[in-house]
């Protein structure tokens, strides 16, 4: 078949497409960034249509012979307040040129939770969602799902997070709401066995593990797969607001974010009929299973996608050049270039930024107070970089493997802000690390933003660049083993 994917460069969508290929399928993904694409190590077996489901126009050449699409596109992992009315117009364009190119089916993934209960907007968005592409002429198999557990997943992230970091949780009553988890794995298999299964056309499937269990419940079980003890506390009064920003401080989702996660688990999202299951022959994994394939895979820094992928695009403000304000700086280091890159590109996240890392801690926590990202992010692996990560505060914008990497900002800056690393050969084994920071600053708070931190920035920077050299000599000098 050939088969659109849109949200290819999200949670789901980055660990589906492999999957479809490894069955024989031609692939098309639909993206507002080709670079994020094309990063991926299935990009040269795929056709990669730049485009926006937003923009009707630009689903049209992407749907041209298409005979099944997967519709895996909701604005809320954008971190977007107005997320409920881009999902509208997305579905109504999707339904309605899946239409006119005569496309056999459109499978959806959704939530679950009783349509006839006073949803969150989170869960009125998922469900009105799958109404629309119904009301279209294309046949629809929507999948709802609750909690996915896997290695990046939103959901998950955030258990990890407030486990791993609290020894005792005030918890409010949502923490005590039954949902029904289910492993990422069994929901890719889910999506690709449909595939085969034309008895789900038309249908509306909940599916989850063989677990109903309340997040505390799910909490105390990561708990125990860490080997940590963990408390917690009960309490009436915690809102889901107050709870949002508590959960921004100490989690990487934004208060905008978690505040639509937390609105949701009010509801219970439990699997209220068993039709998956007697159309599909295989059994899905428990949580603690899924739980201990995803803490693995994060250990090992082998995380194939996470939520934060699709919450920001790759893009280039335009700016007039002439107001941007640089910091350049030029080293010679003596490693050869291969060893410098790989200094630089194994930078942020649990490796720290080499110098003065607790002035960069310090800036994230502030961030994070500021409503931006903070630094909790991290990074997707310990060494390596695709365009389109999130790294701490910062995005890939531009990688060249072994010569250059350019990080855009995504903290609060007052402008646009990016820090560029180029390496080149000098001499025999030597190398020359040129390290450019430039920021662009908008209206009055930018430029005082600028002027106020650019002493701090004179000594980061330089001690920065100093840092990476001498890493990156001593890893040169150390023996091979």
């Amino acid at each position: 078949m050939t088969i659109l994917v849109l949200g290819a460069t999200g949670y789901v969508g980055g660990r589906l497409v492999p999957g479809l290929l490894e069955r024989g399928h031609r692939v098309r993904c639909l993206t507002r960034d080709p670079l994020k694409v094309s990063a991926r190590p299935w990009s040269d077996r795929v056709e990669i249509v730049p485009g926006d489901v937003l923009s009707i126009d630009s689903l049209r050449p992407a749907m041209d012979g298409v005979d099944v699409v997967y519709y895996l596109v909701h604005s809320m992992a954008a971190g977007l307040a107005h997320f409920e009315s881009l999902d509208r117009v997305a579905a109504e364009n999707a339904a309605a040129v899946a239409a006119q190119s005569n496309v056999k089916r459109i499978i959806y993934l959704g939530g679950l939770g009783r349509s006839h209960e006073e949803l969150s907007p989170h869960l009125r968005s998922r469900h009105e969602v799958g109404a629309i592409l119904r009301r279209g002429s294309v046949p629809v198999t929507e999948f709802r799902a609750a909690v996915i557990v896997g290695s990046g997943s939103l959901s998950f992230e955030m258990i990890h997070h407030l486990v791993n970091r609290l020894p005792v949780m005030i918890c409010p009553r949502w923490v005590y709401t039954r949902t029904q988890p289910i492993g990422i794995e069994d929901v890719l298999t889910y999506l690709a066995q449909a595939l085969d299964r034309p008895e789900t056309t038309g249908q509306i499937l909940d599916i989850g593990g063989p677990d109903i269990m309340s997040y505390g419940e799910m909490m105390m079980s990561v708990a125990r797969l860490l080997g940590l003890k963990r408390k917690l506390i009960s309490v009436p009064l915690l809102t889901p607001r107050l709870s949002s920003y508590w959960i921004n401080l100490v989690t990487p989702l934004q208060t905008v974010t978690a505040r639509a996660l937390i609105d949701s688990l009010r509801h219970e999202t439990v699997c209220s009929d068993r039709c998956a299951r007697s159309i599909f022959d295989f059994e899905p994994t428990g949580f603690e299973q899924a739980a201990l394939a995803a803490l693995g895979r994060l250990d090992d820094g082998d995380i194939e996608t996470t939520w934060i992928d699709a919450s920001s695009v790759v893009r280039f403000t335009a700016v007039d050049q002439s107001h941007i304000r640089i910091d350049e700086r030029d080293l010679d280091v003596t490693a050869p270039p291969r060893v410098v890159f790989d200094t630089v590109s194994s930078i942020g996240g649990n490796n720290g930024w080499y110098y003065a890392d607790w002035l960069w801690k310090v800036r994230g926590f502030v961030d994070k107070q500021l409503g931006g990202v903070g630094l909790r992010r991290g990074r997707r692996h310990p060494r390596h970089l695709r365009v389109g990560d999130a790294l701490d505060f910062w995005r890939v914008a531009e990688l060249e493997s072994g010569r250059r990497l350019l990080l855009r900002a995504e903290m609060k800056v007052w402008g646009e802000a990016w820090l560029e690393f180029k390496v080149e050969a000098n001499g025999d084994s030597g190398s020359r690390l040129r390290q450019t920071a430039r920021y662009y600053p908008q209206g009055l708070w930018g430029h005082l933003y600028w002027y106020l931190v650019y002493p701090v920035h004179i000594s980061v920077f330089r001690g920065l660049i100093r840092a990476i050299a001498r890493r990156a000599e001593a890893a040169a000098q150390a023996p091979r083993t």
